[in-house]
């Protein structure tokens, strides 16, 4: 009678019966071509990576607007700037990413930048 009650039914054991079933389903769900998860996996840093420009971004157009710099700080903030940018296009190209597949959707939050 206790059997009964340990008993997980046959459908929601994961484990029971052939192996092949398990493969197939974790296949379908995971792309594990390399050329996909580089690609991905690099759009996902160059995501963060431009998210983190764009916040550094304002703060030192706030700290320019502040009149907090000098015009050497501010000259050197603005070379940085493009030379970042300039680098993010050369990784996009590497990687064949637009500027728009950085912008991830967040559903119902909408675009992240």
């Amino acid at each position: 009678m206790t059997d009964k009650f340990l008993h997980a039914p046959r459908d929601l054991d994961l484990f029971a019966g052939d192996r092949p079933r398990l493969d197939d389903a974790l296949s379908r769900r995971v792309n594990a071509d390399p050329e996909n998860v580089e690609r991905g996996l690099a759009q996902l840093v160059l995501t963060i990576v431009e998210l983190l420009r764009q916040i550094m971004e304002r703060q030192a157009l706030r700290r320019i607007d502040g009149g907090r710099l000098s015009e050497d700080q501010v000259e050197r903030l603005g070379r940085t700037f493009m030379e970042l940018d300039k680098r993010m296009a050369e990784l996009r190209d590497v990687f064949g990413l637009d500027e728009e597949d950085l912008n991830l959707n967040l559903g119902p939050l909408g675009n992240l930048l």
